[in-house]
């Protein structure tokens, strides 16, 4: 979804676990006032709240954040529409993965099961 084109012009995600509104704010060129009012528009968007209901963002919601920049300022799609888009990249993305999940564990059973034979 996100091209390495448009991905040139923003700072590289650092290695950390959570990250602050003002932190994503800035990795992803927008403004934290922006950031609140998509977590409204956009389900999937759910960073953790913590003490004094302050925000902390994992790399997958950052993730997020900058497909739903790339969506909305750089390819034109209106809200309705990047949700409808990512909705369904989602619902592709978790049929992937499960069948990904699913070849993995069937390798595994397998060779537990070659281990048993011997």
């Amino acid at each position: 979804m996100l091209e390495a084109a448009n991905n040139s012009e923003l700072p590289a995600i650092p290695g950390k676990r959570y990250f602050t509104i003002g932190e994503v704010s800035e990795l992803c060129v927008v403004k934290p006032h922006v950031l609140r009012y998509w977590e409204q528009e956009f389900p999937s968007l759910k960073p953790l709240k913590r003490r004094g209901n302050r925000r902390y963002y994992q790399r997958h919601d950052v993730i997020l954040i900058r497909q739903i920049r790339s969506l909305l300022y750089e390819q034109g799609f209106t809200i309705g529409g990047a949700r409808q888009r990512l909705t369904g990249d989602e619902a592709r993305d978790d049929s992937n993965q499960s069948q990904q999940i699913i070849k993995q564990l069937r390798t595994e059973l397998e060779e537990v099961l070659d281990l048993l034979r011997r």
